[in-house]
């Protein structure tokens, strides 16, 4: 199998990549600052409209917006437009995190904030950064990045613990199982209290219930209420950001 070339870049094109790098990130805070608190849904981009979990995340995202939050997705097609859809059609900010890409990327007709990134990296911040929950759909290797990513900021004290939710007990069962018995248990890759920090439901009434109490408890004591112009939090205020996160790593 061919290896892939590497090609040698010039000093001025990287350079000029490290301003393109900056703009995403100056545009992606200017933007994300004005929305409410906000869950970033993840889940497949494969996922047809007839899907069960289709509806599931159109119905979760609806109930989000209408309690306050905005609803972040990866902006595409799948479990991202169900979200997005369901987030638009109940009146709520329903943000999509466009990412360039050759296939399977198309955004959805469903945003009412849309932004577009060329690196991965500038578009993760922005969905932990301004994120008060996370919620996994069933999905493929990006959605699986997103968890692990996410449990890894928890685990090495990046961001202070948030909810993160897996929907779908058929398809998250046999991975937790796998994360329980042989990283925890038989290798002792992780801590016992590693396998806490995600939890899995098939009840979307239930996911939304439990994010709403965590924020109600936890982040709205600490969070600051803003009644500056371009507030689009039609209930819960909104934060200059989560507290405790957009330290190290993340903060800008």
């Amino acid at each position: 199998m061919p290896r892939p070339v590497h090609t040698q870049s010039s000093a001025a094109e990287e350079t000029w990549r490290i301003f393109r790098i900056m703009s995403e990130f100056v545009e992606g805070f200017e933007a994300m600052t004005k929305v409410a608190p906000g869950v970033s849904i993840f889940g497949s981009a494969r996922c047809d409209r007839d899907d069960p979990y289709y509806a599931k995340a159109e119905a979760l995202a609806g109930s989000l917006a209408r309690t306050g939050f905005s609803v972040i997705t990866g902006g595409g097609p799948g479990i991202m437009e169900a979200a997005n859809k369901g987030a638009a059609e109940a009146g709520g900010v329903s943000v999509g995190l466009n990412i360039e890409l050759p296939q399977e990327q198309k955004p959805n007709a469903y945003q009412t904030v849309a932004l577009s990134f060329r690196y991965f990296f500038c578009r993760k911040v922005m969905f932990v950064k301004y994120a008060a929950a996370f919620v996994c759909f069933p999905g493929g290797f990006g959605t699986m990045d997103e968890f692990f990513e996410s449990l890894t900021l928890i685990q090495t004290h990046r961001i202070e613990p948030f909810p993160i939710v897996l929907v779908g007990r058929e398809f998250w069962s046999p991975l937790a199982e796998w994360i329980r018995t042989v990283q925890c248990q038989r290798f002792r890759y992780i801590s016992p209290g590693d396998v806490d920090w995600f939890q899995i439901h098939d009840d979307v009434d239930e996911v939304a219930r439990l994010i709403a109490e965590y924020y109600d408890r936890h982040i709205a004591p600490r969070a600051t209420p803003s009644t500056a112009a371009g507030d689009q939090s039609p209930v819960r205020p909104r934060h200059a950001r989560i507290p405790g996160i957009g330290r190290g790593d993340l903060m800008p």
